[in-house]
């Protein structure tokens, strides 16, 4: 009788879709890629799949960001689902999305070689299909809350960075100009940065100096019951 109940329910599918954020030390990019199967083939993509019988929904996300970008070891995290009955005129399908952190100075040789991918500016995403475009404006909203309580921005930056490659990274996350000064002194009040005795050289003759997110020292300080705030 059980097994009649759940054969007599409706059945619909669950989809996966990633919003991946990139950051070229400039701008914040989205990657997006060319859809190659109707419906809306040939019109530009979020990154996406479907979950398997055998998986949870991280485990789907982790999967379909390596299959199709051969990235491992990204910070992820789930952030809405999108339910609406017609979304998908093909089948009725619910989507889990969740968004993903890259530097893409050390991740771009892998993402080039997929089919028809392309970054591309916040500033310039293209109509996307189905809703699309509501899951990047939703992704970018909490990407926004994230980066002032959370020091997820670190995953957007190389290992060494500098202050104004910092600074550049939440102007473009927040969109908005921030304060040299006001800007410099609040992260140097968080004390979870270490100033390196290496300079990038290539915009000054002078240079700036490098620094490293301190992980342990961040989760030392979590432990003592320090708040991130930027």
């Amino acid at each position: 009788m059980v097994l009649n109940k759940y054969v007599s329910e409706d059945k619909v599918l669950l989809a996966v879709d990633c919003i991946i954020f990139g950051f070229d030390e400039e701008d914040l990019k989205i990657l997006l890629v060319k859809r190659n199967f109707e419906p809306e083939m040939g019109k530009w993509s979020l990154i996406g799949g479907f979950l398997r019988e055998e998986e949870n929904l991280d485990q789907a996300a982790i999967r379909i960001l390596h299959h199709l970008t051969g990235l491992h070891g990204i910070y992820m995290e789930q952030f809405y689902v999108f339910s609406k009955v017609d979304r998908d005129p093909a089948e009725r399908t619910i989507s889990v999305a969740y968004y993903a952190l890259i530097d893409i100075a050390a991740h771009d040789k892998k993402i080039t070689h997929i089919d028809k991918a392309q970054w591309f500016s916040l500033k310039d995403v293209p109509k996307l299909i189905f809703d699309h475009d509501t899951m990047v404006e939703r992704a970018m909203a909490r990407l926004q809350q994230r980066a002032k309580d959370k020091p997820i921005g670190f995953e957007l930056l190389p290992e060494k960075f500098t202050m104004r490659q910092l600074q550049k990274l939440y102007e473009s996350i927040l969109d908005k100009n921030l304060d040299k000064r006001n800007f410099i002194s609040k992260v140097n009040s968080l004390d979870i940065l270490q100033k390196l005795d290496e300079k990038d050289m290539t915009m000054s003759k002078k240079g700036a100096f490098l620094y490293q997110f301190d992980q342990e020292k961040y989760n030392r300080k979590v432990d003592e019951g320090f708040n991130f705030k930027l």
